[in-house]
């Protein structure tokens, strides 16, 4: 699909990037950036406290192997301070094998018995000695004349246990800060790395999100979803869009009025599969794309709708819903007029032949047959009407019946009411009754054409409150498998004729649609003398 381009949307600001997928992306910089730094120096901080610690255990561990020389107590009490003693002899050699900056070794005044300066032999030391010469093992970070150093100061003991002194084993602090620049380079070249690979991910999926918002900006999308929002609630046109599971993810109000649903069911539902919403049923089918087609029609409740699908590049899909309910209602009037309209031209035309064969019998001078013609014809119609309207009370059901019949007789097929039929004028929806009636009956005719015997026999009649019509025909009659399926909106054995206004498979939907509503129901059956016998059971249907 191209991708879309809006130019005239929102200025560009000056500093920023304008489009989202930019902003995005120099947002994951920034933090990106910022997490590798904080968590730089979230490293460095311990680590420093950790050479500096490993640096004072260091010392405090020449110390104690200093103290524990028993010839370094020896010297210290048999010798006086001097640069020549044994004493300086021993700190000298074991601070030239460990490396420290300086071994000092002090008696119970804090004199200096050893120092790397063996002029500073004899003095006292610069900071107090007093926790190490009270027995305590001291670890500090402490300023000397030597400078800054990690120092680890230890009792030294006699062979008998006595405290006769201190060893102080000091480890240059240059060290320690050189040990921790020397790991910062390393530290930084895998941030840097790190920085890396999070900028590249972050490139990569900014060209994402560049793709699948069409290069917009955030303020152009902020007002493309307000204008849909706005559209759809405004159209006078269902839009319900599905997920590629079939779960609901947006219904405008349009869509909710025709489904049946409530005013405040479109932010309930999303989230909910079409089938949990709706039901099973042909509508849900056709929505959910189990039904395949355009201008697909199909029944929802007391609404005739016309639907259309049309899938999104995700798996989902929008599918659109029209009311036609109007349209159908105007459709099945402008059928009834028809149906008047060839009712009275086939009356014209069979009032003309008599209007003929009563001229030809008076111009014959025939009169007594011309009164006997005139009384019979004038008879039979006044019988008829007599017989429906007797037996059917409801005036719009009777003229039904009467126009029907008169059709019938034009098409070749009797159409007769059957002897046990009686309604009497108590419906509570007379034009729901019509309607079926109609649809039935058209049904019937259209099956008996062309039959052997043709014939359409009308059998209403009530019991209690409940109003019972049964409709049979002459016609081939509906296979036992097929006998649910025909009741299914759009399902037909007949193509529409050319230049209809609407298309086959409704009126049988319509008619069960109409039963249920009233709680009835409708039944597809096999007549006595074989072809179709419809049924259709309406309780409470009388006053």
């Amino acid at each position: 699909m191209r991708s879309l381009r809006f130019p005239h949307m929102s200025p560009r600001r000056l500093g920023l990037p304008r489009r989202a997928a930019s902003q995005i992306l120099m947002t994951q910089l920034a933090i990106a950036a910022g997490v590798l730094a904080l968590a730089t120096g979230l490293f460095l901080a311990p680590l420093s406290s950790q050479l500096d610690d490993q640096a004072m255990r260091r010392a405090l561990a020449i110390a104690q192997s200093a103290a524990a020389d028993p010839s370094l107590a020896t010297g210290l009490i048999s010798s006086a301070p001097s640069p020549d003693s044994p004493v300086q002899a021993s700190a000298e050699r074991i601070r030239s094998a460990t490396g420290a900056e300086y071994v000092v070794v002090l008696d119970l005044d804090g004199i200096r018995r050893s120092h790397p300066s063996p002029d500073r032999i004899g003095r006292r030391v610069s900071t107090d000695p007093g926790d190490v010469l009270a027995g305590r093992e001291v670890m500090e970070i402490d300023e000397g004349t030597l400078g800054r150093s990690a120092r680890g100061k230890v009792p030294l003991l006699a062979a008998d246990g006595e405290l006769v002194g201190a060893v102080s084993v000091g480890i240059a602090y240059d060290s320690v800060q050189g040990r921790l620049l020397g790991a910062i380079p390393g530290l930084l070249a895998y941030a840097g790395g790190a920085l890396a690979a999070g900028a590249l991910a972050a490139y990569l999926l900014s060209r994402r999100i560049q793709r699948q918002t069409r290069d917009l900006a955030f303020s152009d999308i902020a007002g493309l979803l307000a204008e849909r929002e706005a559209m759809l609630h405004s159209i006078r046109e269902g839009v319900i869009a599905l997920d590629r599971d079939g779960r609901v993810r947006l219904v405008n109000d349009e869509a909710a009025r025709l489904l049946g649903l409530a005013p405040e069911a479109a932010g309930v539902v999303a989230g909910r599969a079409l089938d949990e919403v709706l039901g099973a049923g042909r509508t849900t089918d056709v929505l959910t794309g189990r039904v395949t087609g355009r201008d697909l029609l199909t029944v929802q409740g007391s609404r005739v709708l016309v639907a259309n699908r049309m899938p999104t590049e995700d798996g989902g899909a929008v599918a659109t819903l029209r009311d036609r309910t109007e349209l159908e209602h105007l459709g099945r009037e402008l059928d009834s007029t028809k149906g008047l309209i060839d009712a009275l031209r086939a009356q014209d035309h069979e009032h003309a032949n008599r209007l003929h064969t009563l001229l030809g019998l008076l111009e014959l001078g025939l009169y007594e047959e011309a009164v006997e013609f005139v009384t019979e014809v004038a008879g039979v119609h006044r019988s008829t009407a007599e017989q429906v309207t007797e037996k059917v009370q409801d005036p719009l059901l009777a003229a039904l019946l009467m126009g029907k019949a008169t059709v019938a007789a034009e098409r070749g097929v009797p159409l007769r009411l059957a002897d046990s039929a009686l309604l009497p004028d108590r419906l509570v929806d007379p034009g729901g009754l019509v309607t079926i009636l109609g649809n039935l009956v058209d049904n019937a005719l259209d099956a008996a054409v062309g039959s052997p015997a043709p014939l359409v026999e009308v059998d209403i009649r009530a019991d209690g409150r409940t109003a019972v019509l049964l409709v049979r025909d002459s016609g081939p009659g509906v296979p036992v498998a097929r006998r649910e399926e025909i009741f299914t909106e759009g399902w037909s054995t007949k193509q529409p004729p050319a230049g209809a206004h609407r298309g086959r498979g409704l009126g049988l939907a319509l008619v069960r649609r109409l039963a249920e509503r009233q709680g009835g129901t409708v039944r597809a059956g096999e007549a006595a003398d074989g072809g179709a016998e419809f049924s259709v059971v309406l309780p409470e249907a009388l006053r």
